[in-house]
């Protein structure tokens, strides 16, 4: 069988992307209220987990840290699409989460829209 479990975390920052044409709202600055869904895929270890919860927590919460209440212009080497925001939280988490990494991650940047970013 294969089981997979998912984390949820919120943070808030603010960016602008620059690189889009002028008039394009989102060249601006401006902020959104992220959601961020961590998900692992795997067997069961002998503690019947996948991997437990307070250890995803545990490795995202310095992540998160990172981006809340930040201009993600300031913190990511790339342009701050949800896109790259996604690969950037899995890199990072996939470093934290060694023995069991996340299969991906969802980030909403509003209600209505989300990116899945996979491995």
């Amino acid at each position: 069988m294969k089981f997979t479990v998912s984390k949820r975390f919120t943070f808030e920052a603010a960016h602008s992307l620059p690189h889009l044409p002028e008039g394009h709202k989102c060249r601006n600055v401006h902020g959104h209220s992220y959601i961020v869904e961590v998900f692992v895929t795997g067997p069961l270890d002998a503690r019947g987990f996948v991997v437990d919860y307070a250890e995803i927590s545990a490795a995202l919460k310095p992540i998160i840290a990172r981006l809340d209440h930040r201009n993600l212009n300031d913190v990511l080497p790339c342009f701050t699409t949800a896109e790259n925001v996604g690969a950037w939280i899995l890199e990072e988490a996939t470093r934290a989460l060694p023995l069991t990494p996340p299969c991906h991650v969802d980030v909403y940047e509003t209600a209505m829209a989300c990116v899945r970013v996979e491995r």
